[in-house]
């Protein structure tokens, strides 16, 4: 599946074979990598459980809602250099390809080195307005201005990725995230408990963690990929609006699933503990059992972003197409083992009344409701490789405000605490519906020649690239 270096430089992976198998293989790889992620999250909450102490657990779950937010940036840089690499490939510019991944690397450093900081400077007051305060407030205070600094290291590991597979690379990417993933869980015993770092030793564990995802990511690109250009100043100028383009929306299509997600929880705390605890673990289960999917934008981005460079727009098309279809088959087949499982996932959690009820009610129906969510990543992933990246923003935001908070609140009122999950599920329906629409408009759009200078950032150079020297 990788690509390398050839005499003539790197081709492009995805412009020739089945696209069911090329969206398979990376969504697999990429979904490791993933799963390798939510693995070492949850053996930090247990070496720090270990200790004793509820304050640093609690510190921990309030620096890592801040941290979220932070990692947006990377987020957003990392589909921006992917969609713009994938792109150029499929368009035969190996020279441009790799001059976007470099300005995309270095913009992507600078601007996330001055968020980092002024995230830095105001750690204590950000975090009080999340509710800490006493001894937790100064453990996540000290716990994240350990770790804020490695922003930019962490940006250049997610948009070095994001390049490997721009390029087709999917396991060299999942390598560098399964590699940071074993020195976390190697160092944080180490420096949890035997130097007695405590959560000082956890934040030091993730940082080494990052600087090993980054330099992993990185060396593949500069030895098998043809390295990165040397970007002048007109190039900077030339390629911050194609990469600001999609980076934008994309950083702002993150911040909208929090913002969902409080909502739902402050409705299910009316109804107890016991519902709290119980809609706790669903979200546990739901990275674990739907790593795939969440994996699966990052996946088919590469794929259609080079079709769509290349000018393959029935590729492009049935890309897309054989993405619902595996969003579809991975939905049923882990739904149905969720199914059979019910009862020993419920055990396994301790749960009980309310709360086992809401384990079953999740590994029944609405697992398979996560097929809407699928498809919701499916359709965002071509409206970034399409050039309609906002598309993706409208629709998140939609998703978890108009497709979440009314039917929340009429679900809580018909089925109590079973129906804040069955509310929140059908937005997906509502949400995915309407992906699916804007999707077939902006395909049709893009075979009748529409994409215009405001839709299609590469368009939008032209007008620039003219002003600064043409550097193609």
């Amino acid at each position: 599946m990788a690509t390398s270096d050839t005499q003539n430089g790197p081709r492009a992976a995805f412009l020739t074979g089945s696209l069911l198998k090329h969206i398979t293989v990376m969504s697999l790889t990429s979904s490791v990598g993933l799963m390798a992620i939510f693995l070492v999250d949850l053996v930090d909450m247990i070496f720090i459980s270990m200790l004793g102490h509820e304050e640093l657990a609690a510190a921990v779950g309030y620096a890592g809602a801040i941290l979220f937010f932070t990692t947006s940036f990377g987020i957003g840089m990392s589909i921006a250099a992917g969609a713009l690499v994938a792109r150029a490939l499929g368009e035969g510019d190996r020279q441009i390809a790799k001059r976007r991944a470099a300005t995309a690397l270095l913009y992507g450093v600078v601007i996330g080195s001055a968020f980092a900081a002024l995230v830095w400077a105001f750690v204590p007051q950000l975090t009080a307005l999340l509710g800490a305060s006493g001894e937790t407030l100064a453990l996540a205070t000290s716990y994240l201005r350990i770790i804020l600094p490695s922003l930019p290291i962490l940006i250049v590991g997610m948009v070095g990725g994001a390049i490997l597979r721009a390029h087709g690379d999917a396991r060299r990417a999942m390598m560098a995230t399964i590699w940071g993933g074993v020195i976390n869980a190697v160092l944080d015993p180490i420096l949890i408990f035997g130097l007695d770092l405590e959560l000082t030793g956890a934040a030091m564990a993730s940082v080494c963690a990052r600087m090993t995802i980054a330099a992993l990511s990185i060396y593949p690109v500069l030895r098998h990929h043809g390295g990165l250009d040397r970007p002048n100043s007109a190039d900077f100028r030339v390629d911050f609006p194609a990469i600001m383009t999609i980076a934008l929306p994309a950083i702002l299509t993150q911040f909208a699933t929090p913002l969902g997600q409080a909502y739902v929880t402050r409705a299910m705390a009316e109804f107890g503990e016991d519902a709290v605890a119980g809609m706790a673990i669903v979200g546990r289960l739901i990275p674990v059992s739907f790593a795939v999917i969440f994996a699966l934008s990052g996946a088919i981005g590469p794929i259609v972003g080079q079709n769509f460079g290349a000018g393959s727009l029935d590729r492009v098309r049935r890309a897309i197409r054989d993405g619902l279809v595996f969003v579809l088959c991975v939905t049923v087949g882990v739904s149905l083992i969720l199914f059979l499982a019910r009862a020993p996932i419920a055990n396994l959690f301790n749960a009980e009344g309310l709360s086992r009820d809401l384990v079953y009610l999740f590994c029944g129906p609405l697992a398979l409701a996560w097929f809407f969510n699928g498809v919701i990543f499916v359709t965002n992933a071509g409206f970034n490789n399409l050039g309609r990246p906002f598309y993706s923003t409208w629709i998140n935001w939609g998703r978890q405000t108009l497709g979440t908070i009314p039917l929340v609140i009429l679900g809580a009122s018909l089925w109590g605490a079973p129906g804040v999950l069955i509310g929140q599920a059908a937005g997906g329906l509502i949400f995915a519906v309407i992906a699916l629409a804007l999707s077939a408009r902006v395909l049709r759009m893009a075979e009748c020649g529409e994409c215009d200078a405001d839709a299609h950032p590469y368009q939008r150079q032209t007008r620039l690239i003219s002003l600064f020297g043409n550097r193609r």
